[in-house]
């Protein structure tokens, strides 16, 4: 059985200490704290999806500020394994008004302390990241 392959990737923002989380139901039917993040498009660069992702989850326009990280994980879907990697940005907002494009999928937004984060954020990937900031 071949694995597929999936790449995504998302925007971290940090302002004043805090952090830009969204509520996102997964397929499940869940609910997770989590950065905005999503598959890239065909012909897309990550930048790009980064950028489109963080705009119709949180409605924030953005500019990239740096390369923060890179996740590789592996899970089965319908009994196919599937090996993704996500990479993500430190983002800033550059205009928008924060009204998510998509509603169907993300349910609140919320600005978070990095201390409330890590109550919130369940994702080992996340946390990774919420490591990395709190050392930055």
């Amino acid at each position: 059985m071949t694995t597929d392959k999936e790449h995504s990737a998302g925007g971290v923002i940090l302002e004043d200490g805090r952090l830009l989380l969204i509520l996102m139901r997964t397929l499940r039917g869940d609910r997770v704290w989590t950065f905005p993040k999503g598959h890239l498009d065909p012909g897309e660069t990550p930048e790009q999806a980064a950028l489109r992702e963080v705009l119709e989850e949180t409605g924030w326009n953005c500019e990239i500020v740096s390369d923060l990280y890179t996740a590789r994980y592996s899970f089965s879907r319908n009994g196919r394994p599937v090996d993704k990697d996500v990479r993500w940005y430190r983002v800033k907002r550059t205009g928008g008004d924060g009204v998510p494009k998509t509603p169907d999928e993300v349910l609140e937004l919320r600005w978070a302390t990095l201390a409330e984060a890590g109550g919130l954020l369940s994702y080992r990937s996340d946390l990774e990241i919420l490591e990395l900031l709190k050392r930055s």
